[in-house]
C-alpha cells in the first residue's frame, strides 16, 4: 500500500488528465495541487508536462511520483451479477491513467494518434463539465465502440450514433474531427435533444452501475443488473470489468 510522501513528488501529464482527476487519483485537493503549481494553468495542460505534487500525495496507482499500473489491471474477467451492491465499489476501480494506458492502446487498432488524443481531451472536458467520472465515460466508450470514431450507427427503434452510441446524436466528421469527437462524448454523457444520456440516469439513481443499465436498456431491474430488458445482458458486467482494468479475449 502506498504511503504518504513527506516531500511530495512529480507527475507527468497524460492524455485526458485534468487537475480534478489528478487530485482524485492522489487523494489530495485541487486547491493543494494548484498551490504546488502556482505557475501552471490547469486549463492548458500538455501531455508530457511535469507538475509538482504536494506533500502527503498518495497515488491509487502506485508510489507517489510514478506511473505504475493499478493492481487490478490485467486481472481476469470476473462474473459479477445481482444488484449494484454486488459490484466493485468505485474505490476499487483502476486509476484513470491506468485505464487510459490500457484502452488507448486498443483504440490504436482503429484510430490515429491524433484521434485518440482528441478522445482523451474530450473525456476530460466532458467529465469536468458533467461531473461524471472520466473512468466511466472511457469504459462506456470502449464497451459501445472500442473507441472507433468511425463506428456505424445502429437502430433498434432508436438511432444510436457515435462512439457512445448516443440517442440520435452526431457521428464522426472528417472535416471537423475535434468538434465531432467532443460532441459524440457530450451526446452520450449529457444526452441529446432526442433523449437522455448517462448523466441523467446517474442523477436519477445515484449509482453508476444502475445508470449504465438504464443507458443500455432504458430501464432497470435493481435486483439483477444482468437482466437485459431487451438489450445486452452482460453490459454492466463488462463495464465493471473494464473499470477494474480486467482483460479478456476480444474485449
Amino acid at each position: 500500500t502506498p504511503t504518504p510522501s513527506a516531500s511530495g513528488g512529480s507527475y507527468t501529464i497524460q492524455a485526458g488528465d485534468t487537475f480534478t482527476l489528478i487530485a482524485a487519483n492522489f487523494n489530495i485537493t485541487v486547491a493543494a495541487l494548484e498551490a504546488a503549481n502556482p505557475n501552471i494553468n490547469p486549463s492548458t495542460l500538455q501531455i508530457g508536462q511535469v507538475i509538482n505534487l504536494p506533500s502527503g500525495a498518495v497515488s491509487r496507482q502506485g508510489p507517489t511520483g510514478t506511473s505504475g499500473i493499478s493492481p487490478s489491471t490485467g486481472a481476469a474477467f470476473v462474473n459479477y451479477s445481482g444488484p449494484a451492491s454486488a459490484y466493485p465499489d468505485p474505490s476499487q476501480w483502476a486509476s484513470y491513467p491506468s485505464l487510459w494506458q490500457q484502452n488507448s492502446a486498443l483504440m490504436s487498432y482503429n484510430d490515429s494518434a491524433s484521434e485518440i488524443a482528441l478522445i482523451g481531451s474530450s473525456i476530460a472536458t466532458v467529465a469536468q463539465e458533467s461531473g461524471i467520472d472520466a473512468r466511466v465515460i472511457l469504459c462506456l466508450i470502449m464497451q459501445e465502440s472500442g473507441g472507433n470514431v468511425r463506428v456505424g450507427n445502429t437502430n433498434n427503434g432508436v438511432n444510436n450514433t457515435g462512439i457512445m452510441q448516443a440517442f440520435n446524436g452526431v457521428s464522426f466528421s472528417p472535416s471537423d474531427p475535434a468538434g465531432s469527437i467532443l460532441q459524440m462524448v457530450r451526446d452520450g454523457t449529457e444526452g441529446t435533444a432526442s433523449g437522455p444520456g448517462l448523466k441523467q440516469a446517474f442523477v436519477q439513481y445515484g449509482n453508476y452501475y444502475v445508470a449504465l443499465r438504464v443507458y443500455n436498456s432504458g430501464s432497470v431491474d435493481l435486483n439483477q443488473l444482468n437482466d437485459p430488458l431487451g438489450a445486452t445482458a452482460n453490459y454492466v458486467e463488462n463495464i465493471a470489468n473494464r473499470l477494474m482494468g480486467h482483460t479478456w479475449p476480444n474485449m
